[in-house]
């Protein structure tokens, strides 16, 4: 190295230093020597120390600077080869340090970011000097799914260390991870009395198998509020329960759909029960149907008895003929028993009364059609709309005697009736058949001339009425006739 300075200098004082490294020729030093002329001084601190190094160098640059000369704006501003932008940021260096430093230890839990998957292993970048493997009986895979079903490429998840090999080979479970955590999770809502969902994913002896993220066993007696025959319906639904038993220690996990489900019913009661009143019209499903109505779930599990005399206005000789389970409705609220606990529902009262406005369709001596709906020992009722059914006295079946109405008509025969009478108050429609019907007057017969009457020996036998009588075999005939005109007056 060649330093250049001014005779002049003083301890503390320089005007310039031209350093040549690698051996610079002469000329190159004069060359050097030259553009330092043109340098300012700049004050160096003492020798050796940091000041004076920094002092030194300063003057370097500068001495730089102006030998650039005619250099343009823009490739001053181009940093130097080799400069700060080459050199790695600091958190590249920390994150390089924080690698050669880690170490991992068995049965630690840490978070892993999915690099590659394969089909018998996932390979995982955990932060360590390599990276780990997850062999496939470790990924937690269900019947039927490869690894590409569970994870994906980037997907952070966590994983447990298994043991780290010699040659730095780390593997890891997922599974175990996801049960630990698991695990850590059903304790906390278990202490906390807090329901869990979960799908079922089998039917097993004795109740059902559902994934908590270990496998929870559901009794059968524990799926719903009553007891259910066919539990394979709720293999695939996600539901919720409530944890009755949780042992750890022995991979125990007992839940139950009933006891969440009676909790939620007797909060809906309270609150059905503070908040109904007779007379409202409320959305409801049908439950279950009875021989003598329907229950309706009127929200939250609280169902309401809709009779069968309240589902139309005409008569239903089975609830099945106007309702089916499952079948959204809206309903009457016609009365409320808190004490009892039951609410009675109304579904006729919800449609247009067909009563008010009879008059408008039917009047009597009108001729229409309607449906034999049953027979009685007193006549036949007959159906002319949904709502309206009149009765046909046994008198007006037929322009003859009747002794049985089912002689005459049956259920669902379709049949031509006349109205006689109509009370619209009283909701009643006389009907009859016979009137609708007329039966063609018979051509009277010509009278028959008068012949004297004579008598006869009557012999040794005696006299006898068809001695007396003459044509006694159409008497008969004369009977019938006067019946028959006394019936069409």
């Amino acid at each position: 190295m060649t330093d250049v300075t001014d005779s002049k200098r003083d301890e503390h004082t320089v005007d310039t230093a031209v350093t040549t490294d690698n051996g610079a020729t002469p000329a190159e030093a004069a060359a050097d020597e030259s553009a330092a002329a043109d340098t300012p001084a700049v004050v160096a601190g003492p020798a050796g120390t940091a000041e004076g190094q920094a002092a030194e160098d300063a003057g370097r640059n500068d001495g730089d600077t102006a030998a650039a000369g005619t250099a343009s704006a823009g490739d001053a501003e181009k940093p130097a080869a080799g400069g700060e932008d080459d050199l790695p940021s600091m958190d590249a260096m920390v994150e390089q340090y924080d690698v050669a430093a880690r170490t991992l230890h068995r049965g630690q839990i840490i978070e892993g970011r999915v690099v590659e998957v394969r089909d018998d292993e996932v390979i995982v970048y955990v932060g360590y000097k390599s990276e780990g493997r997850i062999p496939r009986e470790e990924l937690g895979l269900a019947e039927g799914q490869s690894p590409s079903d569970v994870v994906k490429v980037d997907d952070k998840i966590m994983v447990q260390v298994l043991r780290v090999d010699d040659e730095d080979t780390v593997i890891l479970s997922k599974r175990r991870a996801d049960e630990r955590t698991a695990w850590e999770r059903l304790t906390a809502k278990f202490d906390a009395k807090e329901p869990v969902e979960a799908p079922v994913t089998a039917r097993v002896k004795g109740g059902l198998l559902v994934d908590v993220g270990v496998r929870g066993f559901v009794p059968a007696s524990h799926v719903d509020l009553n007891f259910v025959d066919d539990l394979e319906q709720y293999v695939g639904q996600t539901l919720r329960f409530r944890i009755i038993e949780l042992d750890r220690q022995r991979r125990n996990v007992v839940l139950s759909r009933k006891e969440l489900l009676e909790e939620e019913l007797r909060a809906a009661k309270e609150r059905a029960f503070s908040e109904l009143q007779a007379g409202q019209i409320i959305p409801g499903v049908v439950r279950r149907l009875t021989d003598f109505g329907a229950f309706v779930d009127i929200g939250g599990g609280v169902e309401g008895l809709l009779h069968v005399s309240e589902m139309a206005y005409s008569r239903v000789d089975h609830p099945r003929d106007v309702l089916s389970e499952g079948q959204e409705i809206k309903v009457k609220v016609l009365g409320v028993d808190r004490g009892r606990e039951r609410i009675s529902l109304s579904l006729k009262e919800t449609l247009p009364d067909p009563w008010t406005t009879i008059e408008e369709r039917y009047g009597e001596g009108q001729i229409v059609e309607g449906e034999v709906t049953r027979t009685v020992d007193f006549g036949a009722f007959v159906k002319l709309e949904d709502g309206v059914e009149g009765l046909v006295h046994i008198s007006q079946l037929a322009d003859h005697r009747v002794e049985n109405a089912s002689d005459v008509v049956q259920p669902g025969q379709h049949v031509k009736v006349k109205v006689i009478n109509l009370d619209p108050q009283a909701r009643r429609i006389g009907l009859s058949i016979k009137a609708a019907n007329p039966k063609p007057p018979k051509p009277k017969r010509e009278p028959r001339a008068e012949e004297p009457m004579t008598y006869s020996d009557p012999g040794p036998e005696g006299v006898t009425i068809g001695d007396v009588v003459d044509g006694l075999s159409q008497l008969g005939e004369m009977l019938e006739e006067a019946r028959s005109e006394r019936e069409d007056q």
